[in-house]
């Protein structure tokens, strides 16, 4: 391993990423003492997403002069009341050293938009794909909050090809042997199968790697 890229960063991050982000810290590769998350699935609530984001960066602030967001900025933070708030202009709000990940959403963070392609290519024949990381599994009731099965047959149906889980972390494999009961239900909740894909965080590690240079 290089030498410490994340010593003097503490990281302010959204919750649904929290298993690929421990999983990196307990392996080695981010050296750091501070990790922050906020609840998974705020995209639902922007403004308990703000609220929480930026209590979190000022937390962080206090651990350490630079911070690194791991927040989307395209589909993470949408705000219908001023469509030209965006999660920039909250990153930018806070002063300091402060940085996001730059990546549209988590599942960009793990896997880009061409390699995104490929994949639905190879296990759906280039049909729809409802995507997602282990998070969206683990924390199934807080990033599905307040959906019920109607609003399910409204969004899910849709995707043709199925729900594709980017896992990088060999999650999915103990999940589906320790709850296959669970795994069945949720796929029959969205009405279309669920396709755990194994993956590399490399372009994770890159994005990361990529900002905490740029804070310095």
């Amino acid at each position: 391993m290089s030498e410490s890229r994340f010593s003097d960063i503490a990281i302010v991050s959204c919750g649904t990423l929290s298993l690929e982000l421990n999983h990196l810290r307990a392996e080695g590769f981010l050296d750091t003492e501070h990790l922050y998350f906020t609840t998974p699935g705020l995209h639902e609530d922007i403004a308990e997403l703000e609220r929480q984001l930026v209590d979190r960066i000022r937390k962080a602030q206090e651990k350490a002069a630079k911070v690194l967001v791991v927040y989307g900025g395209k589909f993470c933070y949408v705000n219908a009341d001023c469509p030209t708030r965006r999660m920039q202009t909250i990153i930018e709000e806070q002063g300091g050293q402060v940085a996001r990940i730059q990546a549209t959403h988590c599942m960009d963070m793990i896997a880009g938009e061409e390699e995104r392609e490929r994949i639905a290519q190879e296990v759906a024949g280039g049909e729809k794909v409802w995507w997602m990381t282990p998070g969206w599994i683990r924390f199934r009731h807080k990033v599905f909050k307040g959906w019920d099965k109607g609003l399910a047959n409204e969004n899910f149906p849709r995707h043709t090809g199925g729900a594709v889980v980017l896992d990088g972390i060999g999650f999915m494999d103990r999940y589906m042997e320790e709850h296959p009961e669970e795994f069945l239900e949720y796929s029959d909740w969205m009405g279309i199968p669920i396709l755990p894909y194994p993956v590399q965080l490399d372009r994770f590690r890159a994005l990361l790697t990529e900002q905490a240079a740029a804070l310095r």
